[in-house]
Formats: structure tokens, sequence, C-alpha cells
């Protein structure tokens, strides 16, 4: 069952990440020396989809890049592993979409995020029978900011749940930020929401998980994970909670640019193979440390074999 090839259609940002490692992030007016950088594909539908395709599964990403010296370096890693370009948009005018991470080793963060070629991702192009064919619509939530982008999500969405292919929405730090409670709508019709700690208060407007989730099943919500770090993640339905500890790993976190993405993979492709959910979110607990063990969103390979060793 764990061998099932899922067909995974996927909408979200495909990118540029610089990555800095500092001592500490610089106060204003500040010059400070990286003590490591490196430049990485990544962006949530790219991670996502990479990771997916490294599970052996089908996937056609949905994203758009601009007509630049980036746009094939943003796209490495998803020509590598196999994932289907023919939902990928170029842009003539708009760029590739790049993020700067700065991030220190007490694990603070802050970033740059331009999505640029991504948000004008046009809907017109989107073809219905690839969706309706698909056994698995995975959105990203960036692809609600805004703009065209918004449109091809939401149609996406729409056209999903008519033909009865699950959806799955990951929601981002920056998207909440952006977008906030306006989510809500969307995230609750969804059939899996992914999330963390930080996003599922902002989403709610709570102050606790307990009652961010009452405030999301009051809302409709189906099934809701919440991914709490070093924790692990919470799995919750109208009728159970659970938490689900995480996976312990012998290599040192690096990076964590990207876990998050690479537990989305996870999750769906084991829910998408029948697993209880409490053991999908546990794969996607292995999935998220594993990533993080190396420098980059899409740098480290991992395996079902391996993820199922973890747990």
């Amino acid at each position: 069952m764990w061998g099932l090839d899922v067909k995974f259609y996927v909408i979200g940002d495909v990118t540029v990440d610089h990555l800095y490692h500092l001592d500490h992030l610089p106060a204003p007016g500040e010059e400070v020396a990286p003590s490591r950088a490196t430049m990485q594909p990544g962006g949530a539908g790219g991670t996502i989809s990479v990771t997916l395709a490294r599970l052996g599964h089908s996937v056609t990403l949905a994203a758009r890049v601009g007509q630049d010296a980036l746009a094939d370096f943003a796209l490495s890693g998803v020509r590598s592993s196999g994932v289907s370009e023919a939902a990928v948009q170029r842009d003539a005018q708009a760029l590739t979409s790049t993020i700067t991470v700065m991030q220190t080793p007490d694990g603070k963060r802050a970033m740059i995020s331009y999505g640029a070629a991504n948000r004008e991702l046009d809907a017109s192009k989107l073809k219905k029978k690839d969706v309706e064919g698909a056994d698995a619509l995975i959105i990203s939530a960036y692809s609600l900011i805004g703009g065209p982008q918004r449109e091809y999500s939401l149609k996406a969405m729409g056209i999903a749940q008519k033909a009865g292919v699950p959806v799955f929405m990951d929601l981002g730090t920056g998207a909440v930020n952006a977008v906030g409670m306006e989510l809500l709508d969307s995230a609750v019709s969804a059939d899996y929401l992914l999330l963390n700690q930080h996003e599922l208060l902002a989403l709610t407007g709570t102050h606790s998980i307990s009652a961010a989730l009452i405030t999301l099943g009051a809302r409709g919500a189906k099934k809701v994970i919440v991914k709490v770090g070093p924790m692990g993640s919470i799995i919750w339905t109208p009728d159970d909670t659970e938490l689900v500890d995480a996976v312990r790993v012998g290599a040192e976190v690096v990076d964590t640019t990207g876990a998050g993405d690479a537990f989305v993979a996870a999750f769906a492709h084991a829910a998408l193979n029948g697993r209880p959910l409490a053991e999908a979110a546990r794969l996607g607990n292995a999935a998220g440390v594993l990533s993080a063990t190396s420098l980059g969103a899409q740098a480290r390979p991992m395996s079902v074999s391996e993820l199922e060793a973890l747990t």
C-alpha cells in the first residue's frame, strides 16, 4: 500500500532561496557577515512537488517563473526529480520569485519574500481535466495572497471539490500575515488543513491551540494538522484530537527552510495511501526533521523506506 503511485496536482510558488546563517540578525543600518551562505531552489510548491516525486508519485506543478537567468535554477530540483512542468507558465515581464532567509543558531529568522511571477499565474490556462484527473490537489496558501494566482487556486479548488478530488491546503506564515483571517473560509473548506501553531492562532484570532481548534471546528473544518516544531504535530478531527510525537534523528539540524513543506508532502503521501491520520503525521514529522539536516529546502533526498525506518 505504501508504494501506491498517486497523481498530485500542486499549486504553489517556485523560488530561488538566498540563505544566510548569521550569529545575530542585523539591526537597522548594521552590516553583518554570514557564517555561511548559499543559493538553493525553493518555494512551497516546488519543494512539496519535489518531495512527492522522490516518494514515487506522479506530480504536476502549477507555478509561474520569469524569462530570466534565475528561472532554470528555480526549477532545477523540479526537473531533476521528474515533476511535470506542463502547468508551469513563463512570464515575459515579471521576474522569477526570490526569497532571502536570514537565520541564527538559536532559531531566529527574518525573511524578504518577493512573489513576482508566481502571483501572475494565469487562471485562463488552468485545464479542468488536469485537476479532475488528479488523485489529490495540494494548494499552498501563498497562492491565495492575491492577484491572478489567487483566482487560479480558487478555480482549481472548486473543480476539485465538484469532482470529489481531496484538497490539501498548507498555510504559510507569510500568507497568514498578508491575508489573515480572510483565508478562513477557503481553509476550512479543504479536506485537510495543515499549518503551524503561529498560523493557527493568527488565522483564528485566538490565543490557544485548543480555542483555535474549537473555532475551526465551528466553521466546518474537517481534518486539521498542526505542526508544533520540537513537539511533533497535532491531528484534529470533529471526533478526536491527538498529539503525535516528534521523530528524533542523529544528524544535526542545520536549516529548517522547507521542513514544513516536506512534512506536507510526506503526510499527503501517507494519507492518500490509506494510512491513519496519526501514522501520516508521524511520517510527516520524520520528513520535516530529515529535511532540516541539509542546507536548502530541496537538498535532502528522502525515500519511503527511510521515512518508514524512522517511524
